[in-house]
């Protein structure tokens, strides 16, 4: 059977964290040549290897996934060498505050997580799109979490409605060219030190503990339980493949039902 990703050419950003090098493994697996990134080469390298020595392809790079020209030299640097760019993965994570009422919120604080998060995926979606529209082809993915509307998210909700708000209206303007962007939207995963650090903030503005609150939040589920990074990087393989071609412009929920 064909692997979901061969002959793919994938780059993901924020390489060196639990969703992202899930992720890069699972391409790898899929048949993709994946482009590891991170703002520190010795994070990603040492991911790089172990795709390799698992018989993957895989290069590791450090670029800054806020800093506009090393984005845009990374992606001309793969073109470079005969390559399209067919998938664009961003897994980028902040250290934002959380757990605050927006009534007790700074403006640096609130400011600090609506910038840094669209910087994020605006670069990388933008430089992923202009060399996909002209190739004709490619898929724009991004994660984020379930957090708008969600008391005491603090920016950080403001933040991720901004993330799905910019990947929607580049869907609806790439469309016609042949890319696809989608948003991957997980619930909390008990396997992401980042996510559980994000999620230790918001449990203690509610003045509980996070192993509580994670209890609580996979009773809510139809599942009765979380996901976990392989149901993610199973998705994500999949909406990145040609088998998923009718999918554009839409959030897709992983969270066992929330």
């Amino acid at each position: 059977m064909a692997q979901l990703l061969e002959t793919k050419t994938a780059v993901v950003y924020g390489a060196a964290g639990a969703i992202g090098s899930a992720v890069a493994r699972a391409f790898a697996h899929e048949g993709a040549h994946v482009h590891l990134t991170s703002d520190r080469l010795s994070s990603v390298g040492q991911i790089a290897a172990e795709i390799e020595a698992a018989g993957g392809k895989a290069t590791a790079a450090e670029v800054d996934a806020l800093d506009e020209s090393a984005i845009e030299e990374h992606l001309g640097n793969i073109i470079k060498d005969g390559k399209a760019i067919d998938i664009s993965f961003n897994a980028v994570g902040f250290d934002e505050v959380q757990g605050v009422p927006l009534v007790d919120l700074s403006l640096r604080d609130f400011a600090y997580a609506i910038d840094s998060w669209s910087r994020t995926v605006f670069l990388t979606s933008r430089a992923a799109a202009r060399r996909m529209t002209a190739q004709g082809s490619g898929v724009i993915l991004t994660v984020k979490p379930p957090a708008e509307g969600t008391a005491l998210a603090s920016g950080f909700g403001a933040a991720v409605a901004t993330i799905e708000s910019i990947s929607l209206t580049l869907a609806a303007e790439v469309g016609p060219k042949g890319v696809r962007v989608l948003v991957l939207q997980p619930n909390a995963l008990p396997e992401s030190e980042t996510l559980q650090q994000s999620f230790r903030k918001y449990a203690s503005g509610l003045g509980i503990k996070a192993e509580d609150a994670l209890v609580g939040l996979a009773d809510t589920t139809m599942l009765k339980r979380l996901p976990t990074l392989e149901e993610l990087s199973n998705v994500a393989s999949f909406v990145a493949s040609d088998r998923a071609s009718a999918l554009t412009g839409s959030v897709i929920k992983i969270d066992c039902g929330a």
